[in-house]
Parts: structure tokens; sequence; C-alpha cells
């Protein structure tokens, strides 16, 4: 597979290896709404942000949407666009590689890009995701209007490039009801809108059901190119229930397909319905609708429509599943998100996660009626905890913060040996059971000594208190009394904390 290469390419294919896990402190005056969601907006760098999510949410995240910097040489008021090539590439390799991590086995990634970087974004996109799981490249109407003031071309679309964590996943197939607008019911049949055609055809070649037909005035009805769609005795059966008929000049079979039993259609490559996926302007509408007051410079030059993201939305995912945008913007896809009763993650750096992101949220809890809202009942309810990185959980030169919690230490552990999140919030010294190796962490006093050092040494009266286990342990501890043939007999590996804790 070809790779591309750029400046210190070596060097930043590690980067995502090299940064540190961090700490997502909660901030309740910024936080809205239900206390108990799960729902999550966090200001930060995203690299940092999506570092620090991997231990708790690995392997879980079913559509992540992002629209990076296009690098358009051009300034943006809230991002820095202008990177020079390599520096863009540096920028998206590592935070795709921690992106690809927090997918889940049946998860899509969708990335809109102009092309100003879309074919190199595709040969990295190759490399991380795999050319085999990449699935689509969706070209999406942007513009309701061409651009006059151009010397060349109106730039009035934009790519969307979808890959999935597995060659097998699939979108949904969804209804459209302008491609079937040929269904009708003058007859009032009680099963609805029906539509007679002559879609009989065996899609591949088949010499086996390559037969004529008789109609009941003797008229030889010739077989198609390829054949009948199915065989003698299933069209006599079909012909019984009233599916199959001949025609008035017996010419012809018929077949009547009703709406109520036709499948989704699968989604084209090609957005250009404006009802549909929306555009730029009207996105740029929604902001103004949220924050009348706001001056149009202090809105995003670029936001995304609602419109666009409920499409995505609807093809990849299901109520409660888990939705992460790495560069929010504006809010956009934690504002549908939250409309559709998704769970969602939205990371989103610098002062306007605060003036653009948490207003915003705030408005859709309300109940607001801009965007989707009327198109998905939106009446308002749920919420959102604002999150701000906290300290790094190791110092540089290795050794634990010692602000970090237990919880915090488990969950980082459990992802270092099993690289898969914590699900359920750590509680006690075992920490969980992977793979038939139950795994356990003695720190903080979890065992109820609540002295500095109390019961994170392993000891045969600590060993005997532990939660027991038919199998493998390893436990991590600050020192092991018992010595290594007693730790072989009991299937015990014991690791000490700090310094066989990877910190990174």
């Amino acid at each position: 597979m070809p790779i591309l290469y750029w400046l210190d390419r070596d060097k930043h294919i590690k980067t995502a290896a090299n940064v540190s896990y961090r700490l997502l402190e909660a901030d309740d005056a910024h936080s809205a709404g239900d206390p108990e969601t799960a729902n999550m907006l966090i200001q930060g760098d995203n690299l940092d942000a999506l570092k620090a999510l991997l231990p708790y949410y690995a392997g879980r995240v079913k559509c992540i949407f992002i629209d990076p910097p296009y690098n358009t040489r051009s300034a943006f008021e809230h991002y820095d666009d202008n990177l020079e090539h390599s520096q863009w590439l540096a920028m998206m390799f590592p935070r795709m590689q921690l992106l690809r991590d927090l997918l889940a086995e049946d998860g899509s990634i969708w990335v809109t890009i102009d092309d100003n970087e879309a074919h190199y974004l595709k040969v990295i996109m190759d490399e991380v995701f795999g050319r085999k799981n990449f699935v689509a490249n969706v070209s999406w109407r942007t513009s309701d209007s061409s651009n006059n003031n151009v010397t060349k071309f109106s730039l009035d679309h934009n790519e969307v490039y979808v890959y999935a964590k597995t060659s097998d996943w699939r979108p949904k197939f969804l209804d459209n009801p302008e491609k079937r607008k040929h269904f009708k019911n003058p007859d009032n049949n009680p099963r609805g809108p029906w539509f007679d055609g002559n879609n009989m055809q065996n899609p591949g070649l088949r010499p086996n059901l390559q037969f004529d037909v008789t109609a009941p005035n003797g008229n030889i009805i010739k077989h198609p190119p390829n054949g009948w769609r199915w065989s003698w005795e299933t069209i006599q059966e079909k012909m019984r229930t009233g599916e199959i008929r001949f025609s008035d000049d017996n010419k012809r079979l018929i077949r009547r397909t009703y709406l109520a039993d036709m499948e989704g259609l699968p989604p084209s490559t090609l957005w250009t319905d404006l009802e549909v996926t929306g555009h730029n302007r009207q996105a740029k509408y929604e902001l103004k609708n949220l924050f009348p007051d706001a001056k149009v410079t202090d809105l995003f030059s670029t936001p995304k429509p609602e419109r666009l993201l409920k499409h995505i939305l609807e093809l990849s995912t299901n109520e409660n599943d888990l939705v992460l945008d790495s560069f929010l913007g504006s809010g956009t896809t934690a504002a549908v998100a939250h409309k559709m009763n998704r769970r969602y993650i939205g990371i989103e750096t610098g002062d306007h996660a605060v003036t653009h992101c948490v207003p915003r949220l705030q408005k859709v809890i309300e109940g607001e009626q801009g965007g989707i809202s009327e198109a998905v009942g939106w009446k308002g309810g749920g919420g959102f905890r604002f999150y701000k990185l906290g300290a790094p959980v190791f110092d540089p030169e290795g050794r634990i913060n010692p602000d970090i919690r237990f919880a915090h230490l488990a969950a980082h552990i459990w992802f270092s040996e099993t690289h898969t999140a914590l699900h359920k919030k750590a509680r006690s010294a075992l920490i969980g059971v992977h793979s038939g190796a139950a795994y356990y962490l003695l720190y903080n006093g979890i065992l109820g000594d609540k002295r500095p050092d109390g019961g994170n040494v392993l000891t045969a009266k600590i060993l005997a208190e532990l939660p027991p286990h038919d199998g493998p342990k390893i436990i991590y501890g600050e020192a092991c009394r018992p010595g290594a043939a007693r730790l072989e007999d009991l299937g015990i590996v014991f690791k000490q904390t700090p310094y066989d804790v990877k910190a990174s």
C-alpha cells in the first residue's frame, strides 16, 4: 500500500503514543441539565483529550464526525487554518490514530474536507484505517448558489470521507420519498400504495431461469436476457397471491410491488438535495437565529447545517449510540446528537467552547426549535457535563501524579493491559477480568485502610482479603511480601507501581 511521506513523518507517527494521559476534570459551572447525563463537552486540545478518553471509551464510539481545518491558506476567525502542508499532515495523523482506537467494531467515521487536502487525507486514512475499510467518498453540495466572484471555478461542494472500523460495516438503508412518488393507490387497496412494473429480470445471468412462459391465450412470453428473477414454481405461487399477473394483452408479466413491502434504499454518494443535507448558508442562519444579538463576525464562517449531521447519524447510528466530534466548532454535532437521543462527546479548544458550544447546548436543553427540532419532534430536556483537561497521570519522570484517584489509575492500568475501555468505574481492588485473567490494583487505601500507604503493599493478609478469582491474577501495588515461588503457586504476576505502570 502506498504511504504518504512528509517532513519529520517518522516522529509524527509516534506522536499519539507519546502523548501523556491526562485527567478530565468536571466543571459544574458550565454544565447544564441532567447531572447524571453521560454527554460530555470537553475544552482543550483534542489530541490530549482523545488520549484522556481512551481508558474509558476505547472501542465504544459508534459514529465519529469531524470537520477539521481545511488548510485553505485563509485566516479564519476561530481557527488558524493556514497551516503549512506538512504541519497539517502532522496534526491530522496522530488524531486519526486515536480516533481509530476509540471507534467501535461496528462504528464508522465521517470526515468533511475540501480539495486542498482531500487526496492527502485519503492516503493517510487508508494507512490508519486500512484501504479495505474505506466505504465511500460522498460529494456534499455545500452552497445554494455559485460564487460569481471567482476567476476559475466556484467551489460548491465538499468531500465526506467515510471509513469503518471493519470491512463488513454497512450503513442503514433509508426511505426516500422522492424516489417513491410513482407508488399510487387508485383502487384504495388495503395494503396501501402500489406500483405495477416489469422488474422481473434477474440481476445476474441465470441460464437455468431462461425459460419462456405461455399466456392464457397461448401467446409465448420470452424470458428476459438474464433469465427470470424466480423459478416457474415461484412465479406460479406469486400469481396465486396476485403479486404477479399477465398484462391485459397477454404479452408481458407484470409484478405489483407495494410500498409497505419496500426496504430502504442504499445511500447515494451524491448529496445534492438541500432539503435533506442542508448547506453552509443555512447553517449560518441557524446560528444567527440562535444568537440574534451576536455579531456576524463572532459566528463561525463555515458551520455545518443540522440537516447534514441528522442525515449522517440516521445512516450510522441508533438511539443511545455514542457519537464523537473532536473538532466540535460551533457545536452542531452535539446539538443534533442531543436532539436525536444519541449520547455524545464533543471536544473544542479555546474560549469558544464556553462562548459558543455551552450556550448552544443550553438552548437545546431548553427546547429551542431551530434546525432539525421540528423534524425530530424535539421538545427539550437532557443535559451535558463540561470538562477541562487536568494534570497528566504521570510526571515527566514517570511518577504517578499524587493527586490521581484510584478510579483514574485503575482505568489507565486496565486500558494499558487489555487495550479496552473500562466500562464501569472501578470501586474495589479487583478492577475486572479480561480473557480469563483478573486485574487488581492496591492504591490509596482501596481496601479500607485510609493511611497514605495503607493497603498498597501485597501481604499474606491483603492477599486473603482480595476478591477471589479462579485463574491468572495480575496485581499492581507498591511492594510485595510473598516470595516468587508463592506467587507462582497462586498464579499471580505482581507489578510494582509506579515503575510497571505504562506512562503512555
